[in-house]
């Protein structure tokens, strides 16, 4: 399985040593930058991961910054890219199963190495559920086609 890594220099550490995790578990890791520890632009990179998810070159995504914030937020603008942050482990396991995401961030500034590998893990591992996550699923795509999007009435029976 084809995974698209992205980070800015302060993400770079983290990037490079996932790397080599992924490939001795058996992942082809697509790294897409930053390569060097200079001052970048973050929303370059979560492109560069993005349209490699979106186009389905890569199944997966895994961005790196200071926070996580600014890769999440450039890489949701992309089409056809559900990026949520790792921050916990059940968080992790729920943006997968519940929200079918196909891209995942990280703070390393502010997340120990060894936490963001398991999360990384948890996240390649997991699958979608569906069920009554797959209407909620579709309007957020929906969303991305600026299309109306309503209360459905499996999630709220009561709902007028």
């Amino acid at each position: 399985m084809r995974v698209a890594l992205a980070s800015d220099r302060n993400g770079l550490d983290y990037k490079n040593r996932l790397i080599q995790h992924l490939k001795y578990n058996g992942y082809e890791p697509i790294d897409v930058g930053t390569y060097e520890n200079v001052p970048c632009d973050t929303p370059v990179f979560a492109m560069k991961a993005g349209k490699l998810v979106a186009m389905g070159d890569c199944k997966y995504g895994i961005l790196i910054c200071a926070t996580g914030t600014g890769m999440v937020m450039a890489a949701n603008k992309i089409k056809g890219v559900l990026c949520g942050m790792g921050y916990a482990d059940l968080v992790t396991q729920h943006m997968r199963q519940h929200n079918d995401a196909n891209m995942i961030a990280f703070g390393q500034k502010h997340m120990g190495y060894e936490d963001v590998e398991h999360r990384v893990d948890i996240f390649l591992t997991t699958d979608f559920v569906g069920l009554h996550h797959a209407p909620r699923v579709q309007q957020i795509r929906d969303l991305e086609e600026n299309k109306e999007i309503h209360q459905t009435p499996i999630m709220n029976p009561n709902w007028k």
